[in-house]
């Protein structure tokens, strides 16, 4: 079904009239999706500074952003290698660097690569051989697990896949201590249990574009009532484990009165959603779930250096 739109597309990237320097450095800038690396190191830091409760040593937290953002930007960068003729149908991501023709695939896919490969290096040299494992296997995951095989053939494909975004988490922590204990599981978990929820929310809005797709998503196959649903207890469960972390580590009044708040406004503007399953209260929900995660987690580093 999607051989004709991988036809047209190969044949939008056949070299034209070349591209500027700068135009070309930004469309290579957009396959990483910088906007998702923000968030991912967002959630692994905070467990650095857990961890050592304390600051880290700033070169290894250079090491954990620098490293880290070239593994998750290579990781996108072939996730929109792989999934270039999709993005062609979707309203959404149609105007991606691939569907446009900016830039040739197979220079994509190289460039995906040579990021993870320096990401695994550099974090190998500044910080330590499980953290660089880590976050390939977490581009592993995201690759072939999620894309390849997950996202086209079920419902739960996000709520197995999500486990790749909860990987910066152990990163974090594997970086300052050289292991994965298990106050880093929990903000694992706390991210693991969190995607669900945020990213039904952006597939309610895109409904009509993933059905164009093929592509599963639960608001395509279970329709909105069920998904508001499953949003809202995927919701609760993400902030119960918010407050798990106090049982596996030491955590003060800022960490719980931050998250039973925060967690108590996640919940009610999902019950929100539940009633008024509107695409722009979905939106909205979305946007506040990552306003939400970014919270909790700055919490984590507040209360460690407090």
């Amino acid at each position: 079904m999607l051989q004709p739109a991988r036809r047209r597309l190969d044949a939008l990237a056949t070299p034209g009239v070349p591209a500027s320097v700068g135009a070309t450095l930004g469309a290579y800038v957009r396959l990483t999706k910088p906007r998702v690396i923000e968030l991912l190191l967002v959630t692994a830091v905070p467990p650095m500074v857990l961890a050592a409760r304390g600051v880290p040593s700033g070169w290894l937290v250079l090491a954990v952003v620098v490293g880290g953002a070239l593994a998750a930007g290579g990781a996108n960068t072939i996730n929109c290698w792989i999934e270039r003729d999709r993005d062609q149908l979707m309203r959404r991501t149609h105007g991606r660097p691939l569907p446009t023709g900016e830039i040739v695939p197979s220079h994509a896919l190289v460039f995906g690569v040579l990021l993870n490969v320096a990401a695994f290096a550099y974090l190998w040299a500044a910080a330590n051989l499980l953290a660089a494992s880590l976050a390939i296997a977490a581009t592993l995951f995201y690759v072939f697990v999620y894309t390849v095989w997950l996202k086209p053939r079920t419902v739960q494909n996000i709520v197995i896949g999500g486990a790749a975004g909860a990987v910066p988490a152990l990163v974090g922590w594997a970086a300052v201590t050289g292991r994965v204990g298990a106050p880093a599981w929990v903000l694992f978990a706390v991210v693991f249990s969190w995607t669900p929820a945020h990213f039904w929310a952006l597939a309610m809005k895109y409904r009509d574009d993933y059905a164009a797709a093929g592509i599963p998503m639960l608001p395509v196959v279970a329709g909105t009532r069920t998904t508001t649903r499953q949003i809202a207890g995927y919701a609760a469960v993400t902030v119960v484990t918010t407050l798990l972390l106090g049982v596996f580590t030491r955590v003060g009044p800022v960490y719980l009165a931050a998250a039973a708040v925060l967690g108590a406004t996640f919940v009610v503007a999902a019950i929100r959603l539940l009633r008024d399953p509107s695409p722009q209260r979905a939106i909205r929900f979305f946007t506040l779930s990552n306003l939400y995660l970014m919270l909790v987690f700055a919490a984590v580093a507040v209360d460690a250096l407090l």
